[in-house]
């Protein structure tokens, strides 16, 4: 009986790929760099065939390392970037390029979508127009009418990838639920598309795929695809999800109360609660759908914060650069605040609350700042931002105490981060060695939608391994209060200062 599977994250890096065993162990691995088309600032697309070429080009290599006959894999299980868009005529072909999510060109209609009915789409989709699905979904529509007119349905570019592989025209094409947040045009809780919203819009109904489990087998791998990957014709293809929620589902995200800390390029921090509370009032956090059906990740994070990281390392630390370590032990003997040094991470604007004018500064500067002190406060920046986050949902459920939080990814290796996020949150934080999670849970799920598991967690959590626990310290935490609340302060007396120059920007010829 075939046994393999294969997991395929089409990330904005690169696309990666691992072949699985049944007890989910990683056989072989592969990776293909993106090709990001950026020919001005806040222009970035994808070309389709570029995106479906590297699954099929990784999926090759695996079965070339690996030694296995295409045969024996049971299925495969594909998760993608998840706030851009594209589109596929009625043959399931691409009729737009994918519109990444680092595309800000559909800032107009984001802005539209928000006068307009801000509110209310985070009542019924769960999050905030942002450079998301609806706002560029209108931008195709009234600046390219004709690719508007062509496109059948809008789709993820997972989607997209597997409808490839298995031959789906656009009237079986779908949109996963995990990605009903970023729609701004969906009813999330009910899991369907709000006519409200599209009538609001002027959208067309019809132009929407049908939604559906990331679980349900989609269709099977045709023999085109079995000649360009490796495969045979026949295998198992299950719909999917995005990338943060196959990431998460890979992370042991199961139980209410849970709350998990992705510090990556990204700075990530989501939970796991069991029923849909809309952040209306502080238009912060984002309902993502679990895969689990019935629950939901409510999650905000920085764009780009632990980028912010690597950025002081590479640009403000000598040449060459000096290592983390280094970096680190300096920031080790600063004291809690980095003695009034504040960093603001938000080099590319603040995603949630959207906050689009806002860049990133040091405030606080004098002579007596170090190296050190800058590193720090780069890193309790972070953090600051985290326990905003953290009041938020905790204000949204009132009944759930949230009281531990995991990290996973390459922040959660720096133990003075950890304990940072530590004393600043004021909750213990563990360290668990999990891998790639992206991949592990986008394998579980196709192991499951076929039903070669029967149980998603017991492979999850066998894998995952701790590594080190940080507790809260009290008196840096009642320290850190008055720092965090600076912070916010800090953020509300610059964003007035940044929207006039944005502004005066604008308006010069």
């Amino acid at each position: 009986m075939s046994s393999y599977v294969i997991g395929i994250d089409i990330g904005t890096q690169g696309t990666k790929a691992a072949l699985f065993d049944g007890e989910m162990k990683i056989i072989a691995t592969a990776f293909e760099q993106s090709k990001l088309i950026s020919p001005k600032p806040g222009t970035v697309w994808q070309e389709p065939d570029d995106l479906y070429m590297s699954c099929a080009r990784t999926i090759r290599e695996l079965i070339d390392k690996s030694g296995i006959a295409g045969r024996d894999v049971a299925a495969i299980g594909v998760d993608g970037q998840m706030a851009g868009i594209m589109g596929i005529d009625e043959s399931g072909e691409a009729s737009t390029y994918y519109d990444s999510w680092l595309d800000t060109r559909c800032g107009k209609y984001m802005e539209e979508m928000r006068s307009r009915a801000g509110k209310r789409i985070i009542g019924l989709s769960g999050g905030p127009a942002s450079y998301v699905h609806g706002p560029k979904i209108l931008w195709w529509k009234n600046e390219h009418p004709e690719a508007y007119e062509k496109t059948a349905k809008f789709v993820m570019p997972q989607a997209y990838v597997v409808g490839r592989m298995t031959g789906l025209k656009a009237d079986e094409a779908y949109f996963d639920y995990t990605h009903l947040h970023f729609s701004c045009l969906a009813d999330n809780a009910n899991k369907r598309w709000s006519d409200e919203l599209l009538e609001t819009f002027e959208i067309d109904k019809s132009k929407m795929a049908r939604i559906v489990s990331p679980f349900e087998v989609v269709g099977r791998t045709t023999k085109d695809f079995a000649a360009l990957s490796g495969l045979v014709e026949g295998i198992q293809v299950v719909a999917g999800c995005g990338d943060t929620a196959a990431s998460t589902f890979g992370s042991g995200m199961f139980d209410r109360g849970q709350v998990l800390d992705c510090a990556g390029t990204a700075s990530v921090l989501c939970s796991v609660v069991d029923s849909f509370v809309p952040d209306t009032e502080h238009e912060t956090l984002t309902m993502m759908r679990s895969p689990v059906d019935g629950l939901f990740l409510p999650l905000a994070y920085i764009n780009g914060g632990g980028l912010c990281i690597r950025w002081f390392r590479d640009t403000l630390s000598g040449k060459p650069a000096a290592s983390y370590d280094e970096l680190e032990k300096e920031a080790e003997t600063v004291g809690p605040g980095s003695e009034g040094l504040f960093f603001i991470p938000h080099f590319s604007g603040r995603a949630l609350p959207v906050n689009t004018n806002l860049k990133g500064a040091w405030l606080g500067l004098d002579f007596r700042h170090t190296c050190g002190h800058m590193y720090r406060a780069v890193m309790e920046s972070i953090a600051y931002e985290y326990r905003y986050y953290l009041s938020v949902l905790r204000s949204l459920y009132p009944d759930d105490s949230f009281g531990s939080m995991v990290t996973i990814g390459g922040g959660a290796k720096s133990a003075l981060f950890n304990q940072i996020k530590a004393d600043v949150l004021g909750i213990g934080v563990t360290v668990f060695e999990t891998g790639d999670t992206a991949l592990l849970g986008s394998a579980v799920i196709a192991a499951c939608g076929v039903g070669l598991l029967s149980d998603y967690r017991q492979p999850i959590r066998r894998v995952m391994k701790k590594r080190a626990e940080f507790a809260p310290d009290t008196d840096r935490h009642d320290v850190y209060g008055f720092y965090a609340d600076a912070y916010l302060k800090a953020i509300g007396q610059l964003t007035p200062f940044y929207d006039e120059v944005a502004s005066d920007a604008a308006s010069r010829p």
